[in-house]
């Protein structure tokens, strides 16, 4: 049986050594059937130092092994920390703010805090729609009045992409959300996107958006008014999507402030996977990351575009 913690103090009695951390890690990916990475058909045998052998491939390897842990130096006690403060912060965490926390640069801060968002992308963590179905889009970026005024584009009210990346997203009515970083909101974009998660004969609510205007032939469709200032029409309304909006805008806004067009689908991924497992107690979210970290990130692919973030 996992353990249970409610708090920090709590995970740090849990897991006080490295090993118990290890043994952990086992449990929930192994549950004492360990399995060779290189080829699962392989007999394993069990090695010193928490290392085992994989019979047909002559490879070595631990449970860390083609993981977002994969060759790090740093100890699992500060990568459980760091995950538990990462997955139960309402707004998340910044780098800096974190490096504190467990006494590491800002830059090792950096990339542990992608290599979670990077196991934040597992296919297990998104949402899966069935009937009643919210869609709404919307844009992340800068706000006019508080850039420099060599900064300012002008002109980026709206559904403007100059300054602004559009994000489209869909929740069931009173459930889970998706949500997707888009290039533009087009009917081509969009309806395509809407099909492939959303059953067909669904009911599905949007605004008055032209790129929704052929959704009647598949689905339901009902809309809402906002140019006119309708919220409500009837059972039809996006509220239920647009608090995820500001549950998203919120974390960017008061925490990093500010994040690249080439990382945010990282950071939607975040806030989706914290607001989809918010009936979940901070410890089942903190294991559900943890089976779910297959996969191994290199630094050189976070910096490849852009400054960090």
């Amino acid at each position: 049986m996992l353990p249970e913690f409610k708090s920090i103090i709590d995970l740090l009695q849990k897991f006080p050594t490295e090993q118990d951390c290890i043994n952990h890690l086992e449990k929930i990916r192994w549950d004492g059937n360990v399995v060779s990475p290189f080829d699962p058909e392989s007999k394993v045998y069990s090695c010193a130092g928490n290392k085992y052998k994989c019979k047909n491939s002559g490879k070595y390897f631990n449970v860390k092994t083609q993981t977002i842990f994969d060759n790090t130096k740093i100890p699992l006690v500060k990568w459980f920390l760091a995950l538990y403060v990462f997955s139960s912060h309402k707004k998340g965490i910044s780098s800096h703010q974190l490096a504190k926390d467990i006494d590491v640069t800002q830059k090792t801060a950096w990339f542990i805090l992608h290599r979670l968002r990077y196991a934040f992308e597992h296919p297990d963590f998104q949402a899966e729609f069935t009937d009643h179905v919210e869609v709404d889009e919307t844009y992340v970026g800068g706000k006019e009045p508080n850039k420099h005024k060599h900064k300012k584009t002008g002109k980026t009210q709206g559904r403007n992409t100059t300054s602004k990346k559009p994000v489209v997203g869909m929740r069931e009515r009173n459930g889970n959300v998706y949500a997707k970083v888009v290039d533009n909101v087009s009917m081509s974009t969009i309806q395509p996107m809407i099909e492939s998660m959303v059953p067909h004969g669904a009911t599905v609510y949007t605004d008055e958006w032209l790129a929704y205007n052929r959704l009647s032939e598949k689905y339901l469709h009902h809309r809402v008014n906002h140019g006119a200032k309708e919220f409500v029409n009837q059972m039809a309304s996006t509220n239920g999507i647009e608090n995820f909006w500001s549950h998203l805008k919120r974390m960017i806004d008061s925490n990093y402030h500010w994040v690249s067009k080439y990382h945010l689908q990282s950071y939607v991924n975040e806030e989706m996977l914290r607001f989809n497992t918010r009936h979940n107690s901070a410890s089942q979210r903190f294991n559900y990351v943890l089976g779910n970290i297959g996969g191994r990130l290199k630094y050189s692919e976070l910096i490849e575009v852009g400054d960090k973030n």
